[in-house]
């Protein structure tokens, strides 16, 4: 009798294993590559052949001593990792609303946006310009901020403002499931599209 058990425990054991252990992944992951293939590879992005990273995963565009530059649209903050942007440390600061050490680095940023941007005291500053994302993976902005970063990016590339702004508007997302959230630009897709103009 427990022979017969152990024996049926078993072979349950091993069926479960083969199916939900190998089969079921192997044909979610050939349905994935069928169907979804650029998505289930990472959203990958490429220029001159080489991947420049993914459209899922913001990223830094500032020289190597930290300062943006002036010729790329500008992502959200990050407090993933100790530069940001570190998909392995991926999560927000945790700080709460009230806490001076966020009340501070936001304060910060606002003037530093500002100052990048040319704006005066009485223009608001986007909120997601300023506050980082609970991952710090944002690959997205705001509509809002995109259009405020529009002047400098077109001043610092020669271009003219109507055409970066038309480069924004070509690369704006409408609202998920068309009314959660708000309309939101990818800012390494906006960035590649500029690199492909001048």
């Amino acid at each position: 009798m427990l022979r017969r058990q152990l024996l049926t425990g078993l072979l349950m054991t091993i069926a479960f294993v083969v199916l939900v252990g190998i089969a079921y992944p192997l044909a979610i992951t050939g349905a994935s590559q069928v169907f979804f293939s650029r998505q289930a590879n990472g959203s990958l992005l490429e220029r001159g052949g080489k991947v420049v990273g993914s459209s899922l995963i913001g990223q830094p565009f500032t020289d190597a001593e930290g300062r943006p530059l002036v010729r790329y649209f500008q992502p959200r903050p990050s407090a993933a990792g100790t530069n940001g942007y570190d998909a392995l440390a991926s999560g927000g600061s945790n700080l709460g609303p009230s806490n001076k050490q966020l009340l501070d680095a936001v304060s910060k940023r606002v003037k530093a946006y500002r100052a990048l941007n040319g704006l005066g005291t009485r223009v608001a500053v986007p909120v997601d310009a300023v506050t980082a994302s609970a991952s710090g993976l944002d690959p997205h902005i705001s509509l809002a901020n995109a259009r405020l970063q529009a002047p400098h990016v077109a001043r610092a590339r020669n271009l003219p403002l109507s055409r970066v702004l038309a480069l924004v508007a070509t690369h704006t997302q409408d609202r998920q499931l068309g009314f959660l959230g708000e309309k939101t630009v990818n800012v390494l897709e906006l960035n590649l599209a500029l690199d492909r103009l001048v």
